[in-house]
């Protein structure tokens, strides 16, 4: 049984070969180059990096997350996560609070300046996302995701999964 490429290219997608593979590879770097372009000239505007938008983004989807859930996230260390968090903190985007059940935690919100940078990064993501999903199709969009999704460390596959049944 040979399994084909929905293209009808003909191309086995169980037997990749190297030269697909690492075409594959470098289309993920340039997509990300593109995804990230529009938030990038964004950010530089307000002199931000791509640290401050995933904190940004981050404490938007999850508001009330803790330093410690936003460090599981991000996957970084607490000194560069602190040094990201202190700046949008000094900027009035994002604000600080003590926990209510634990005065060591400290809870995370977007203020309504957080909000209007985060929704700007975001719908410029967005509008490249509709785009391309229009581009490719609803067939496309499905096996995109779970391609993605197999890439993710497990955790991470998880984590998406129950940020997605909040939406």
């Amino acid at each position: 049984m040979q399994n084909r490429s929905p293209s009808g290219g003909g191309e086995s997608l169980l037997f990749l070969t190297d030269d697909q593979l690492r075409k594959g590879i470098e289309a993920m770097f340039f997509a990300y180059r593109g995804f990230t372009a529009d938030p990038d000239r964004i950010l530089a505007k307000h002199g931000y990096g791509r640290a401050h938008h995933r904190a940004i983004h981050f404490v938007n989807r999850q508001p009330g997350t803790t330093v410690n859930n936003l460090l599981d996230i991000l996957g970084v260390t607490k000194q560069s996560l602190n040094r990201v968090l202190r700046r949008l903190v000094e900027d009035k985007l994002v604000d600080s609070r003590v926990g209510p059940h634990d005065k060591r935690e400290r809870h995370l919100y977007l203020t309504e300046r957080g909000r209007v940078l985060e929704h700007e990064l975001s719908e410029a993501q967005r509008r490249r996302m509709r785009a391309a999903y229009r581009a490719a199709g609803p067939d496309a969009v499905q096996g995109f995701r779970k391609v993605l999704e197999q890439i993710m460390d497990p955790q991470m596959r998880v984590f998406l999964n129950t940020m997605s049944d909040r939406s």
